[in-house]
């Protein structure tokens, strides 16, 4: 990972906000003849006891449920918006162009949880996500039997996070002057851009009023 002091944000809780925010995460994996996996599965961030887990379901007998069963060490990757930075939108312009963005990396041991706890896993989920208490999808809406067919053919887990590790990339090593002007170009072309502007605007704060 990248991890110049610039792009640092002091404040873990901000870290853990951003996983929360961005839930879709990547688990990648090595199997045992050392090939790499991955999955894309949303996943919740919790803190018991000091110590931090993630909490998802993937689908049972994929390369990546055989290979987390052989080696359960897995690196969880959460990304946000992210967008290309012109060195042309700089005072000096005689330096490399770029790319914004912002991802955190979560490595740890990876477990699997019961039926039970698949159920109550995936209950959190549609509630989560659905956020609508009269959904007909949530799980406990379903019929027992379509639900019970179901689960047989997925399984819970959960990580235990080792190491959290992130990379904030906004600028932040540049003059205000150039970090207005990034915010101004990032504005005008909209969609993830605007969005990568927007947070930069949030956050120009933290930079310049140290």
């Amino acid at each position: 990972m990248y991890t110049l002091p610039h792009f640092k944000e002091p404040d873990e809780q901000v870290v853990i906000d951003f996983v929360k925010k961005h839930p879709f995460a990547m688990l990648i994996g090595v199997d045992a003849e050392h090939q790499p996996v991955a999955t894309q599965v949303p996943v919740f961030i919790d803190e018991r006891d000091g110590q931090l887990f993630l909490t998802g379901h993937i689908q049972r007998k994929t390369d990546h449920h055989k290979a987390f069963e052989q080696n359960p060490h897995v690196l969880a990757v959460f990304t946000g918006a992210h967008a290309y930075i012109s060195a042309s939108w700089y005072e000096n312009k005689e330096v490399a162009s770029t790319w914004n963005y912002m991802s955190v990396h979560a490595k740890g041991v990876l477990r699997f949880l019961s039926n039970a706890e698949l159920y109550e896993v995936l209950k959190r989920t549609t509630h989560h996500f659905e956020n609508n208490p009269h959904s007909p999808s949530l799980v406990e809406k379903m019929s027992d039997e379509y639900v019970q067919s179901n689960l047989k053919a997925i399984v819970a887990f959960e990580v235990e996070v080792k190491e959290l590790n992130h990379v904030f990339k906004l600028s932040q090593n540049h003059s205000k002057k150039n970090y207005d002007q990034i915010i101004h170009q990032l504005q005008q072309q909209g969609g993830e851009a605007k969005e990568v502007a927007d947070i930069m605007e949030a956050r120009k704060h933290k930079v310049f009023n140290k």
